[in-house]
């Protein structure tokens, strides 16, 4: 097991390399090196590294490959607990409202030209996060009111409801102001472009809290696995439990499509991976899922920037064609097993 870990993580490593190495310029792992030491403790810089190089790697590679690996890593912890809370393998917070909500925020936002005089050019990413989580804390609220115990399959069809309810008014309002639509179909489809070293910052803390507090609930995690009545005997508080971690989760991947847009597949594909490769425990399985979904969305980032060089695909288009597959691939085949 320690061997599988360590493995996981220097992969992780190597493709973090990679994704700031590879583009339209080459950037050697020394350069890397020695341009990170230089930036960050002053160090002196060879003469053969050019001030172009410099500028290439430390305001655009770094901060965004960095920010490719903290929202895949993110997107994996959030699908990793609403695929165990709901016991269903195709559960994510985008299931239940989170992605459709924010598009909400979104949409009204470019659509009217709201900016929130505090908080200035964060308006957009502030209003879509408070929008997606706001989505999911309707839904939620409504599934306990139809049914006190909180059934799984109460929340995932009282998430479908909301979610479908508030796309249908987003289609309308992007129907009727049809000169921001291109702008909200690529916000839509996710990218990195545009993101610089201050929403790293702002994500990074957010996505340890979100770590450190997810996986403080590893046992009920495992608990809730093997069914919820098996859970309730050995203590678990479920209605409480189910409350706090789909709403953690929902937070991490609305933080997330704030700032990034909509990226889909990842949060499902991910965890499926490392339970396989590891297990089923929640201890191990929530964060190797944020090192596994946070190496594919950088490798998913690279092909979107690389493949059309000098112009560039929506990362979430490229998460599609690969994850859809490959997602299809294991659902079938479990399915398969079981006949």
């Amino acid at each position: 097991m320690k061997t599988k870990l360590l493995t996981t993580i220097c992969m992780g490593l190597l493709v973090v390399v990679f994704g700031i190495a590879l583009g339209s310029v080459y950037i050697s792992p020394g350069d890397i090196f020695q341009i990170i030491l230089h930036k960050v403790f002053g160090a002196t810089l060879p003469e053969n590294i050019k001030a172009t190089t410099v500028s290439i790697l430390w305001n655009l590679r770094l901060p965004r490959t960095l920010l490719a690996f903290i929202a895949g890593g993110a997107l994996s912890m959030s699908g990793a607990v609403m695929q165990a809370v709901l016991r269903n393998p195709l559960a994510s917070s985008y299931t239940i409202g989170v992605s459709s909500g924010a598009s909400l925020g979104v949409c009204i936002v470019i659509l009217y030209g709201v900016t929130i005089p505090i908080i200035g050019v964060f308006t957009l990413p502030v209003v879509g996060f408070a929008f997606g989580l706001g989505t999911i804390l309707l839904a939620i609220a409504f599934a306990s009111r139809l049914d006190r115990s909180m059934e799984n399959h109460t929340i995932i069809l009282a998430g479908m409801v909301f979610s479908l309810f508030v796309n249908a008014i987003v289609t309308l309002m992007s129907a009727l102001s049809r000169e921001h639509l291109q702008r909200l179909i690529f916000w839509q489809m996710g990218s990195f472009s545009g993101n610089g070293w201050t929403t790293v910052l702002i994500l990074v803390p957010i996505i340890i809290a979100g770590l450190a507090f997810i996986t403080h609930y590893h046992r009920e995690l495992d608990m809730m696995t093997f069914g919820e009545e098996q859970a309730k005997t050995m203590g678990v508080n479920l209605r409480s439990v189910k409350w706090t971690l789909l709403i953690s989760s929902a937070a991490l991947t609305g933080g997330v499509v704030a700032f990034v847009g909509v990226i889909g597949f990842v949060d499902l594909v991910a965890p499926h991976i490392v339970r396989k490769l590891f297990g089923s425990s929640h201890r191990i399985v929530i964060p190797m899922s944020a090192v596994f979904g946070g190496a594919f969305m950088v490798v998913c980032d690279l092909i979107a920037r690389t493949v059309v060089s000098p112009s560039e695909l929506p990362v979430g288009a490229v998460t599609a064609l690969i994850g859809a597959p490959f997602f299809a691939y294991i659902y079938f085949s479990k399915r398969a097993k079981k006949c």
